[in-house]
């Protein structure tokens, strides 16, 4: 049987917000809309105060100086809008190519951008619609109110210019983009164990499902984007299990398994559970904080290879991996089995714990710093420091896998053949805690 890819309309919503942020259109087409609207509030509003001399606060300008104005105006932002969209497109374009791919989505999504775009589209629409309202003689009063907000539109658009251009230079410095990129992952990171009204964790059961269990497979090839757990469960009906077999953040390929039901559930409970899954074309933040990590990583993958060779970014990002670490280690993951009270039990066994997201943090980056004392001094004092917190904040498990992390490097860097001694003895006092590890002094 072959059913629709509809999701359930909590996903549906947040999926279509997320899209609405991330397009370079909806949001300039949306102001667009507000343009046509004013264009038309103005006329209105000239053609009721036709009678009145003077409209305090507003412009007085003959009808050809008008029309001059306003055509010009509107030939001008057209020309703009080309030049903001060319900038857009050159920022894409530099941030693939220094940083990584990934982080294109951080562009798109900037929220002045699409506003300045915006602006340029709709001032250039309410004055092609002012335009044909004007006539009269030369020396005729043009519409005051319309002509008056075109010149405020005309005014804000080209100081949204000016503050667009210099975010746009402030946003391609890899501090302020890491930033924003790890302080979305701590925000999802705070949601970890946020368990859905209804539900309550109970103890792990076993994985293992009866062999007259029934399989649900995906309908289409994609990443798991989010899936609703409360959803999943009220999808089925009371005392029914279900397994998930794929996580929030892993690509599934069409046929694989998703979840494994039993007993089996009808038809109508099968496709309610699969539209509380979402399955998506590109990797997204919804509910993935493991992408945020692999953002950072890439940037200083990307900033260490040969063809860029740019340290100082890679140092950056580690001590961004490690701000983003500080949220991740102290927060509680999601519950890996939750159940409600009609007796539906949810087992979720393959979501990332706590030693695998420290994994994907500096695996690469330690593979890849051998040759840069300076980056591996930095991963080794962010891991030094990392430890630390972790003691103090009273979660003294993950210590193992952080000095785990540490060890790991530090023979790799013994048999880096390419190490002067004298920096080996250096970055042998960062891993022995001999040295500041925050970096405040030159010892």
């Amino acid at each position: 049987m072959v059913w629709r890819h509809r999701l359930a309309w909590g996903l549906r919503l947040a999926a279509v917000r997320y899209r609405f942020q991330e397009s370079l259109a909806l949001f300039p087409a949306l102001m667009m809309v507000a343009g046509i609207v004013l264009a038309k509030g103005a006329i209105a509003a000239d053609k009721a105060l036709a009678s009145s001399v003077n409209v305090p606060f507003t412009l007085a300008m003959s009808s050809n100086s008008a029309i001059w104005l306003l055509a010009t105006v509107a030939g001008a932002m057209m020309t703009t809008a080309g030049v903001v969209f060319s900038l857009t497109i050159v920022s894409l374009q530099l941030a693939s190519e220094q940083f990584s791919p990934r982080v294109m989505r951080s562009f798109i999504r900037d929220r002045l951008s699409q506003m300045v775009i915006g602006l340029l589209v709709a001032t250039f629409f309410y004055c092609v619609l002012i335009l044909p309202t004007i006539s009269g003689g030369a020396t005729d009063p043009a519409p005051p109110i319309s002509l008056t907000m075109a010149v405020i539109l005309t005014l804000v658009t080209v100081l949204g210019i000016v503050v667009h251009l210099d975010h746009l230079s402030r946003g391609l410095q890899v501090g302020n983009l890491a930033g924003v990129i790890s302080t979305e992952g701590q925000k999802l990171a705070a949601a970890f164990d946020r368990v859905p009204e209804g539900l309550r964790q109970v103890e792990a059961q076993p994985a293992a499902a009866p062999e007259d269990a029934l399989k649900i497979r995906s309908r289409r090839s994609g990443w798991v984007s989010q899936m609703d757990r409360g959803q999943i469960l009220q999808a089925l009906p009371p005392n029914t299990s279900v397994r998930l077999e794929t996580r929030v953040g892993a690509y599934i390929h069409k046929g694989e398994t998703l979840s494994i039901v039993w007993p089996p559930p009808s038809e109508r409970s099968q496709e309610k559970l699969v539209r509380a899954m979402e399955i998506a074309e590109a990797r997204t933040m919804l509910q993935d904080v493991d992408f945020a990590i692999r953002q950072l990583v890439d940037i200083g993958l990307r900033a260490l290879s040969p063809a860029i060779n740019d340290p100082t970014t890679a140092v950056e990002v580690i001590l961004r991996l490690g701000s983003l670490l500080r949220s991740v280690l102290i927060s509680p993951l999601a519950p890996t089995t939750l159940t409600d009270d009609a007796g539906r039990v949810l087992i979720q066994p393959w979501n990332l714990n706590h030693e695998e997201y420290i994994e994907h943090a500096f695996d690469q980056v330690r593979q890849t710093c051998l040759t840069q004392p300076a980056v591996a001094a930095a991963l080794l004092r962010v891991l030094r420091m990392l430890i630390a917190f972790v003691q103090e904040q009273g979660h003294p498990a993950h210590v193992g896998a952080l000095r785990r992390q540490m060890q790991l490097l530090w023979e790799a860097l013994q048999n880096e053949p390419t190490l002067h001694p004298e920096d080996l003895r250096r970055l042998g006092l960062i891993t022995s805690n001999q040295t500041d590890p925050a970096d405040h002094s030159h010892t």
